[in-house]
């Protein structure tokens, strides 16, 4: 399921988002990532290579969750999916390029090295409570 536009511009807007992840039966972990929004669809990259904790943890448990605003305290939860497709992955180097272009980082955001862990975040919405 998509975000909503109220969503995205507010995700798209945050310079970092906070990622939930967990493994089973661990703690939750949150990690501040990039994120970035190309046509309504939601990625971010792991800098570290897939040894990173918080994406080895997003692979193994796809869902996740994102923390946006002053503090992280809107939380949002999400499935994470990857996306390693050629088109995908030039998507978000582009988006990564544009919206963090100046930073002295972004060019370790868009290293061959790294690009397979290209993820796709997609709203997933809680439970409804009994």
């Amino acid at each position: 399921m998509p975000f909503n536009d109220e969503d995205l511009a507010e995700i798209d807007g945050a310079k970092t988002i906070r990622i939930e992840t967990w493994r089973p039966g661990g703690p939750v972990h949150k990690t501040p990532i990039w994120v970035v929004v190309d046509d309504g669809d939601v990625f971010i990259r792991s800098w570290r290579g897939a040894n990173a904790r918080w994406f080895r943890e997003a692979r193994a448990n796809p869902d996740v969750a994102i923390h946006l605003g002053k503090g992280g305290k809107r939380r949002l939860p999400a499935t994470a999916a990857h996306a390693s497709d050629p088109d995908s992955v030039r998507r978000a180097s582009e988006a990564l390029e544009r919206k963090y272009a100046g930073d002295p980082a972004t060019p370790s955001m868009v290293r061959h090295e790294i690009l397979d862990t290209t993820l796709r975040l997609e709203h997933r919405p809680e439970p409804e409570a009994d």
